[in-house]
């Protein structure tokens, strides 16, 4: 059997060299600007069935009956599942704590909750049929805050919870816990001159990734099934799967398909399991394709939070002390919220030198939309807090704003929170002195000489509601941090298989990793470190699957750091081997075989003084050199449950942000003209990509400082806007100009000294838009997003 659209090599190479530190074209950047390239959603099979999901109307209900009887007999339909059809004992699925089930049982725990699944011979004809399908709902009051979570009498989400969490958690309701304690907040507390509080909010943002959830599941001769899926992780999908399914993990065959977009919203399972269950119960192919309203429902989403702020200050400026509490909502399963929880609270101070900190960050369960990852982490909700509370401390103390943080700021060697010691450079007052330094974008521009107003300039753009009365510009500044990679003791390593051989008369490097390919730029990046170490200019990337060790998750900005340096240790054993070989060949010819030391470049072995000893080609001959190894960076360790004390997090980065904006005062409606952005990224592997990422991260952030929230019903526990057409996202009018200064401080335990980078702009943006539009209309505004009614008081 065979399928169309499924991934295929991205080769790159030509004359240029195209390694580390070059901004080197993208294999797949002008199949996806043409329409070419094979999404998930693309891919089909000549004799494929179509599945389709029920999903639960109600948000939190006792199952009463399902009657499937009406769906089956509908013509065309294959197979209807239910829970009781599910093949073994295993029927939960998750993360960390396997408390999803793979379709409801029993009852159910949030709106757009599967149910049943169907599979047919065509897309409408599986809707309708799901349609048919009887469900008797005996509803049960709805937990949807802290207050109703967490009351004596409040019912469980999960009545018999039995995971590692609940031995440290005040109440069954609460999915985790994690106080950071350090120093003595009350007798720092009496120090201070000044004292701030805030209360803050934060809604929950989608991901809103382009491409909606998709796959196609094969079944195979030998009983086992190929899955072909848009995911982020391959082996964490593969690990929860096999289980439901009673296979052993080498007869679920796992390959990558094109991923449009991801962003945290695909680091938990989708339609997965449910394909490979129909393919496997009809013995043919299945396909799965969300449309948008089911992807509002069939992922996981950013938690929403409520924060509580106290600090402190001497009448100098500096920081006494920290108390804070964040309130997170998980929404009805644990997700990734657990680790969540950890970033929120490790990160709760942000980038600043305070001795004296209380910090408790918990996460709910309700019966609000699940939540979990998302780009930042936890460290987006903590950064909107603490932002503005360095605002107003600054305000209190009679401090510019930035010169107040810069004389807080951390650097390296600061002990965190946590304990732990920065050992690499924290260069937050830099970034700070950058962003600000920046030229200022012209005012008026939306005006020009002698000519009318250009509306699109301004707040409201096309509809046209202003030519400029009452417009106001305001100026804000926030700078955040970000943990990189898996943290808290998790075993954090990756994969790489290097192949070097000679095709076609040309030394050649085959690189085939699990790194999911998700939009970051990967593949070209380990392209490039393959012709670094190896001296090629032609190097195969093979497409990801799980027929190759693990890559981890696409997420925590950990890719180029963690599957790039897996790369980098590959190549670098291939390249002794390959040595190893000339040595073999010519070494008794060449005495500098033996006492120089060797390098590949251009496809030659060199000296280290350039004298060209052989070409690859001859050293290789007939032969090929294969290595696959993992590969680890330092280990950390999990924060203590009493006091938040541990080396927890493997490396830190940074990113400050300048915004611009104009406010029509009148109408509540906010133009963002300009987001600066400064950025230490250790080393720029890809200038070009670097500056890609820092702007995607930037807009995420406006997105959510302005615009973007899941609206839940706080009696229903609905959602009431699944559809880009009531879920606003930021389009190319909203984006504003986004200049980029990156600084280059190396890491010197990272590969090349690298950093993580797609996250910490995603951190600083939202709080600098919403410090620029207080600036701009002197009001406190403690939430986000910001709505028109929220500058007007209408």
């Amino acid at each position: 059997m065979g399928t169309t659209g499924t991934p295929t090599n991205l080769t790159q190479g030509s004359g240029t060299r195209g390694g580390i530190g070059e901004s080197t074209l993208r294999p797949d950047g002008i199949l996806k600007v043409t329409g070419e390239f094979a999404y998930s959603s693309d891919m089909w099979h000549e004799d494929m069935l179509w599945g389709q999901i029920l999903r639960s109307t109600v948000a939190h209900a006792e199952i009463v009956s399902i009657d499937t009887g009406e769906a089956l007999a509908t013509p065309g339909v294959y197979a209807v599942m239910t829970y009781d059809d599910l093949p073994t004992e295993v029927k939960n699925y998750g993360l960390e704590i396997q408390d999803t089930p793979v379709l409801a049982h029993g009852k159910v725990r949030h709106h757009g909750e599967p149910v049943a699944i169907v599979a047919a011979d065509h897309p409408e004809t599986a809707r309708r049929a799901a349609a048919k399908i009887k469900v008797e709902y005996r509803e049960l009051p709805v937990i949807t805050d802290e207050a109703s979570a967490t009351a004596p009498d409040a019912i469980l989400i999960h009545e018999n919870r039995d995971d590692h969490h609940i031995g440290h958690v005040p109440h069954p309701n609460i999915v985790h816990r994690q106080p950071i304690v350090r120093g003595n907040v009350e007798e720092a507390a009496k120090k201070a001159d000044f004292v701030v509080k805030g209360e803050y909010t934060f809604g929950m943002q989608d991901q809103a990734f382009l491409g909606p959830e998709s796959g196609l599941a094969v079944p195979a001769e030998d009983g086992g099934v190929d899955l072909y899926i848009a995911t982020q992780w391959l082996h964490s999908d593969l690990r929860q799967i096999a289980p439901v399914l009673g296979l052993p993990e080498d007869k679920v065959r796992m390959t990558l398909s094109g991923v449009g977009g991801a962003f945290g919203g695909r680091e938990d399972l989708s339609m997965q399991i449910h394909a490979c269950l129909l393919a496997l119960r009809t013995g043919k192919p299945v396909k799965i394709v969300y449309n948008r309203f089911e992807s509002f429902f069939g992922h996981v989403h950013r938690h929403p939070a409520k924060l509580y702020y106290e600090h402190g200050a001497t009448k100098d400026g500096k920081l006494t002390h920290l108390k804070a509490r964040i309130v997170l909502d998980g929404g009805a399963y644990a997700s990734a919220s657990p680790a969540v929880v950890g970033n929120a609270s490790s990160l709760g101070a942000g980038p600043y030198v305070v001795d004296d900190v209380d910090i408790e960050a918990i996460a709910l369960y309700t019966n609000n939309p699940p939540c979990g990852a998302m780009r930042g982490f936890g460290a987006v909700q903590a950064c909107f807090a603490y932002e503005a509370q360095m605002d107003k401390l600054a305000d209190k103390v009679g401090m510019d704003r930035v010169a107040f943080r810069q004389l807080n700021a951390m650097e390296q060697g600061t002990v965190m929170p946590t304990g732990q010691v920065v050992d690499s450079p924290a260069p937050v007052a830099e970034l700070l002195r950058r962003v600000k330094a920046m030229p200022l974008p012209p005012e008026q521009q939306w005006l020009a000489a002698g000519e009318a107003a250009d509306v699109r300039q301004l707040p409201g753009g096309l509809s046209n509601t202003t030519h400029g009365e009452g417009v106001v510009r305001g100026v804000g500044y926030a700078v955040g941090i970000k943990n990189v990679g898996f943290s808290e003791g998790f075993d954090d390593y990756s994969t790489a298989k290097v192949r070097m051989e000679v095709v076609g008369g040309e030394p050649v490097a085959t690189v085939h990793t699990a790194m999911a390919e998700v939009g970051q730029g990967g593949v070209t990046v380990h392209a490039q470190i393959a012709r670094t170490e190896l001296g090629v200019a032609r190097v195969t990337i093979q497409p990801a699957d799980t027929q190759v060790g693990s890559a981890g998750s696409t997420s925590a900005s950990r890719q180029t750091y963690v599957t790039g340096g897996a790369v980098k240790n590959s190549c670098e054993l291939v390249r002794e081997k390959v040595l190893e070989l000339g040595r073999r060949k010519f070494g008794t010819y060449h005495p500098a075989w033996a006492t120089a030391e060797l390098l590949l470049e251009g496809g030659k072995v060199v000296t280290d003084g350039g004298e060209v000893l052989s070409d690859l080609v001859d050293v290789l001959g007939d032969e090929s050199v294969e290595i696959e190894a993992e590969w680890r960076h330092r280990p950390t360790e999990a924060f203590d449950l009493r006091t938040g004390q541990g080396f927890g997090h493997v490396q830190y980065t940074f990113a400050a942000h300048r915004a611009v904006v104009e406010v029509d005062t009148e109408l509540g409606l906010v133009k963002v003209i300009e987001l600066a952005c400064a950025q230490d990224v250790g080393k720029a592997l890809n200038p070009l990509s670097v500056v890609g990422q820092i702007q995607g991260g930037t807009t995420q952030g406006l997105g959510i400082a302005v615009m973007e929230e899941i609206i839940v019903d706080p009696k229903t526990a609905k959602v009431r806007n699944p559809s880009f057409t009531d879920y606003l996202i930021p389009t190319i009018l909203d984006t504003p100009t986004i200049p980029v200064d990156v600084l280059e401080l190396a890491d010197d335990h990272a590969p090349y000294g690298l950093r993580g980078i797609g996250e910490a702009p995603t951190l600083s943006s939202t709080p600098a838009v919403l410090a620029a539009i207080r600036n701009a209309t002197g009001l406190e505004l403690n939430r986000t997003p910001v709505r028109p009614e929220h500058l007007t008081g209408k």
